[in-house]
């Protein structure tokens, strides 16, 4: 009976072999004050989960403002077209629709050295003429707009940090009407987000990977930086299927495809590269230099031009040997080192270029704010950087572009500043880089 009635009042029965149940204590002040305490520490929990929610909300709302408001002042200035050398919006104008033109007759620019882009590309300069209800320039500046607009969305999804969002929508405006005024934000789109979603689907962003690729080559370096591995193998494979497929319809639906690689490879130094950073300051010293146009670029040609150009071309090579270094040495990975290591090859690969066009700027920015969406990156000081570079490549065209153009004393100033400043932005990228993955870490007192 005694055991039925414990079993019944949720004690433990007992018996001649057990001891009673030590008896419960009687509620008193302490326990209700730690069960308040608990009450209190779970409500703070949902408390700082609703701030924190509510505060990203804010973030967000402020950053399509922003974003809004920039964009409108950016369209404007590229309408009206009146800053520094007043030509930004001609190729919308008038170069790319006349390769749409070609392009909807079933070939690809043919005897146009202007015509210096991949196959890919041509599918963007069609895209505007799928929209008959809009001209040619509003068509453009529309797939512009959703391309920025994508890019923004990617940033700022849920679990990213917001500071790479914020970077792309507050930088990019200092470029002033150049951006939207070229296709370098669609290819950035797709860098983005094959970085993004390289991650979790490798497939998926090699796939997008290798459409930047077939626009302009750049995006595939964003797979440098994949763990060794499953999922690079899936990257490399999916962007070489993807790759192999989309060249096989362009070939079977336009006539001379390939023929870009004619004039790619025979561009010479432009003035706004680091070689033609030296070759400005010794057409100041009084070296026989002038400038040419030239693949519809402006060049330099004349004494020592052959030789920097090789330099850039060698150059180039040991920034391909520093990466192949470096991945065969990394052996520390983290979230962000995909997305590191694809700034650093992008900027290595721009800095020691015989061409570094005021748009590139786009690519390292929308690069930069992919490395700023984690807190494991190594990049934030580089992406400082790249923000003073920005700002003064905006100076140098189109606001002071003449005077970049004539040799003066404030255009060479102007570019030995920027072309500086991404000097610093690659050595500090790489170093970096190398130091979070591939240099030894430093040993832990008391281990052996």
């Amino acid at each position: 009976m005694t055991q039925q009635k414990a079993g019944l009042l949720g004690g433990a029965p007992t018996g001649p072999d057990q001891d009673p149940p030590a008896p419960r204590p009687a509620d008193g002040p302490a326990e209700g004050r730690g069960a308040a305490a608990r009450v209190l520490v779970r409500a703070a929990h949902h408390a700082d989960a609703w701030t924190s929610s509510w505060s990203r909300r804010r973030s967000l709302a402020a950053l399509w403002v922003v974003w809004v408001l920039t964009r409108i002042v950016m369209v404007y200035l590229l309408v009206q077209d009146d800053i520094g050398v007043s030509n930004v919006a001609s190729e919308v104008n008038f170069l790319y629709p006349r390769w749409s033109e070609q392009l909807a007759g079933g070939s690809y620019p043919v005897g146009d050295v202007t015509w210096q882009y991949p196959p890919g590309a041509g599918l963007l300069f069609l895209f505007p003429s799928a929209l008959p209800f809009l001209d040619y320039f509003a068509a453009f500046l529309l797939l512009t707009l959703a391309a920025d607009a994508v890019i923004t969305l990617a940033l700022a999804r849920p679990g990213r940090l917001l500071a790479g969002a914020w970077l792309w929508a507050a930088a990019l405006p200092l470029l002033l009407n150049l951006p939207h005024g070229r296709f370098d934000i669609q290819v950035t789109a797709l860098a983005v987000l094959a970085l993004l979603s390289g991650t979790r689907r490798p497939r998926l962003g090699g796939a997008f990977a290798a459409l930047g690729a077939l626009i302009k080559v750049w995006p595939l370096l964003t797979l440098l930086g994949a763990e060794r591995g499953r999922s690079s193998r899936d990257a490399w494979l999916s962007a070489v299927a993807s790759a192999a497929a989309l060249l096989t319809v362009l070939a079977l639906c336009f006539t001379d495809s390939l023929g870009f690689l004619r004039q790619q490879g025979a561009r010479g130094v432009q003035i706004e590269s680091l070689g033609g950073t030296v070759l400005a300051l010794l057409r100041a010293a009084g070296e026989p230099i002038r400038i040419e146009s030239r693949y519809g670029a402006l060049e330099f040609s004349g004494a020592q031009v052959d030789l920097v150009a090789q330099l850039s071309l060698m150059l180039t090579a040991a920034a391909f040997g520093w990466l192949m270094l470096w991945r065969g040495r990394a052996s520390r990975w983290t979230a962000a080192t995909p997305f590191d290591a694809a700034l650093a090859a992008v900027l290595l690969f721009t800095v020691t270029s015989r061409v570094i066009s005021p748009q590139y700027m786009v690519w390292l920015l929308g690069l930069a704010a992919v490395c700023l969406t984690s807190r494991h990156t190594t990049q934030r000081p580089v992406a400082a950087v790249l923000l003073a570079a920005t700002a003064v490549t905006a100076l140098a065209f189109p606001t002071y572009y003449l005077d970049v153009i004539q040799g003066t004393a404030l255009g060479n100033t102007l570019m030995v500043v920027r072309n500086g400043l991404l000097v610093a932005a690659v050595l500090l990228s790489c170093h970096r880089l190398w130091r979070a993955t591939a240099s030894t870490p430093p040993a832990i007192p008391g281990h052996s």
